[in-house]
């Protein structure tokens, strides 16, 4: 696909995934340096798939820059340098930040972040981005019966954490 598809793509669902980004690194800053890093790849080697293929691979993309930021800081905080704030804990700023930390999200946020990586991956992308099984499949590289299984046993310990039934 060539640059100018990059681009409408960045102008098309940029918000959607610096979003996206933001709810699995706590942090609108970082998730906007993911999505900006992602689409700078992107350009630069012109490898965006064609059609239909081009929002998932993007979605996977930031998903995978997402993981590389998270890694990065563990690595830190193991050998000492400033602790990282702790998953979703939004910053503050953007009207679509203070209203994400209303009491009742910011509890679930909370319980989201102290999920495994999978598991508030897959919360994410099904019920914040209203990703489909298949495209969560296609977007973490796995099948859908554990994309079933994550979202069932990620819902299970989020209800736990807010003294709800299951």
């Amino acid at each position: 696909m060539t640059a100018p598809n990059v681009t409408a793509l960045f102008r098309e669902r940029h918000g959607e995934l610096v979003h996206l980004a933001s709810l699995l690194l706590g942090s609108r800053a970082a998730a906007e340096d993911v999505v900006q890093d992602v689409f700078a790849r992107l350009y630069a080697r012109d490898q965006l798939p064609a059609g239909d293929r081009a929002l998932p691979y993007a979605r996977a993309a930031v998903v995978n820059g997402c993981r590389s930021v998270q890694r990065r800081n563990r690595l830190s905080v193991r050998v000492g340098a400033s602790q990282q704030p702790s998953p979703l804990e939004l910053t503050h700023g953007s009207a679509e930040d203070e209203a994400l930390l209303a009491e009742d999200r910011r509890a679930v946020l909370a319980a989201l972040g102290t999920l495994p990586r999978r598991r508030r991956e897959v919360l994410v992308l099904r019920y914040w981005l209203g990703l489909t099984e298949t495209e969560i499949a296609a977007t973490l590289g796995i099948s859908a019966g554990t994309v079933k299984s994550t979202a069932a046993r990620g819902l299970a310990a989020v209800a736990r954490q807010l003294g709800e039934s299951a």
